[in-house]
């Protein structure tokens, strides 16, 4: 039995594994800032992600969900049309990526996959993703994610184990390749070109 929690909309993911007797849903919780504790408490082989959260936001959930449930894997259902919610540059270990619009047949093979340990990112996403133009580095996007959350330098740099030093240096990198006027300004400028929510 594969054991799913859903992180956001559950109503259509239900529907379309119902029918798997071998694939069990066994929550689903809001995605908010102290979604990783509540989800080990799940203790869920495959944690499916169906929000509107920009990958930047998802990262610090699956880092910290990586930590606390070993050999866990993490599906993210992104849309295409929207360039934050693509791949990043960088693979992320245990982090698959499927288009929203995803079908049941498609859905539970890829959680069998990643059952098994394997990593998917579909293809029409991988096409996505090179097509896209981002100078800003993942990285410094989820450490943008965290101060759009409102999270201060000192905390971001805590939750993603980097020294606080980083965390500014990430975010003086992120407003210079934006051209923006400050961290605030950069904020709102990657919100409008939906690198976050």
């Amino acid at each position: 039995m594969i054991r799913v929690l859903i992180i956001g909309d559950s109503v259509p993911m239900v529907a379309l594994l119902i029918d798997h007797p071998d694939i069990q849903v066994i929550g689903q919780l809001e995605f908010d800032s102290d979604v990783a504790p509540r989800a080990s408490e799940f203790w869920p082989d495959v944690v499916l992600f169906n929000t509107d959260y920009m990958v930047g936001q998802v990262l610090p959930v699956v880092a910290e969900l990586t930590a606390r449930i070993p050999g866990c894997s993490m599906l993210m259902l992104a849309d295409r049309g929207k360039p934050g919610m693509l791949p990043p540059r960088r693979s992320i270990r245990g982090l698959s990526f499927l288009v929203k619009d995803v079908g049941a047949d498609l859905l539970t093979d890829t959680i069998h996959r990643l059952a098994d340990g394997e990593c998917v990112i579909q293809p029409r996403l991988q096409l996505a993703s090179l097509g896209s133009e981002k100078d800003v580095s993942t990285r410094e996007l989820e450490v943008l994610g965290l101060a759009a959350e409102g999270e201060p330098a000192p905390a971001v740099a805590e939750r993603l184990c980097l020294s606080e030093r980083t965390v500014r240096n990430y975010l003086s990198a992120v407003v210079r390749k934006m051209g923006a006027r400050n961290v605030l300004d950069a904020i709102r400028l990657a919100r409008n070109d939906g690198w976050l929510r």
